[in-house]
């Protein structure tokens, strides 16, 4: 197959370039990094790009949680009119098979259930709760605890942010092209991506990285909240396969596909910093009690249907990827 991969030269895209070559595909790069025209809102520049193409591989967004909505119009340019633009672009084309880079961050908060009231979805953390080191999310019915579990891909979507506002918009408008055109496309829904080529220290890099840069400068990592917020933390090479099986795999057409993208061992984020820590040889982490107002708690899901579909597994486990990623160099080196 001739893919496109829209943000190929970058984090995340550079590794699914490597993995199609690995397959005998023909991969295409079409990226900014490389090219300042290669921009997924230019239509003319896009629609060139799609001659000859069998398939879209779309990496290209604007990362990282936001500032508020100060930077929203540049979330929404690049990651949904950029979208948009790509898919008018391939409707034109006749293009008809799409992989999107979807995210977790559409399911807001994860997957709570609370002794009396069963599985609940507790609204947004408050300031004042944060404030007060109360992490926790709440039952909304009682107040009580909250036992924090796996999402499946059929649980509702509600974004937290204007980052995830973006990502969920990108699966709508990549569905109504399906239906529109009788495409397929399928969303894999990212969880926390991490590993070689990672960016430094910009604000959309993942905590990962800022640890590691930490550590770098012989710093200890500063973890906010209390450390224990659960995320999962899945290989960047393992995401780039699970983009190859997608795109080799049959998808029913007309309609958007969504599977979580994870390596199934959720972690917290204290652990990672300890992790990165002791790989480094460096300074403990140090719990801050920071935080930001955007972030979710627990956001952990149930990957078990793109195993069964597509048969992908994650090969890096956590620890023996942490510690290639504590000496692994960032993009720019």
């Amino acid at each position: 197959m001739r893919v496109l991969v829209t943000g190929g030269a970058g984090f995340i895209g550079s590794h699914v370039v490597d993995a199609l070559r690995e397959r005998g595909h023909d991969p295409l790069v079409y990226d900014i990094r490389r090219d300042p025209h290669a921009d997924v809102r230019y239509p003319a520049a896009v629609a060139e790009a799609l001659v000859g193409v069998d398939a879209v591989c779309h990496q290209a967004a604007m990362v990282g949680l936001g500032d508020g909505v100060a930077d929203a119009a540049e979330y929404v340019s690049r990651n949904d009119l950029g979208t948009a633009v790509l898919l008018a672009a391939m409707a034109e084309a006749g293009v008809r098979r799409l992989v999107l880079a979807g995210s977790m961050v559409v399911y807001g908060e994860g997957r709570y259930a609370c002794a009396l009231h069963g599985v609940v979805r507790p609204g947004p953390r408050a300031p004042g709760d944060l404030d007060g080191g109360r992490f926790e999310p709440r039952c909304p019915v009682c107040g009580d605890a909250l036992l924090a579990g796996l999402v499946g891909e059929d649980a509702p979507a509600d974004p937290r942010n204007v980052y995830a506002a973006t990502k969920l918009a990108q699966e709508h408008l990549s569905a109504a092209w399906a239906r529109c055109t009788g495409g397929s496309a399928v969303s894999l829904r990212y969880h926390n991506v991490y590993g070689p080529r990672m960016p430094r220290d910009t604000p959309y890099a993942g905590v990962a990285s800022f640890f590691r840069s930490a550590l770098a400068r012989g710093e200890a990592p500063r973890v906010f909240e209390d450390g224990r917020q659960r995320r999962d933390f899945v290989h960047v090479r393992d995401v780039a396969a699970a983009n190859v099986v997608a795109l080799e795999a049959p998808s029913p057409p007309g309609a958007l596909t969504a599977y979580n993208t994870g390596s199934g061992e959720p972690h917290t984020v204290g652990e990672m910093a300890r992790s990165l820590a002791v790989a480094c040889g460096g300074p403990d982490p140090v719990v801050t009690g920071e935080y930001r107002l955007g972030d979710v708690r627990h956001i952990t899901a149930d990957s078990s249907r793109l195993r069964a579909d597509l048969g992908w597994r994650p090969e890096t486990g956590f620890h023996e990827g942490m510690r290639e990623f504590a000496t692994a160099g960032p993009a720019s080196e």
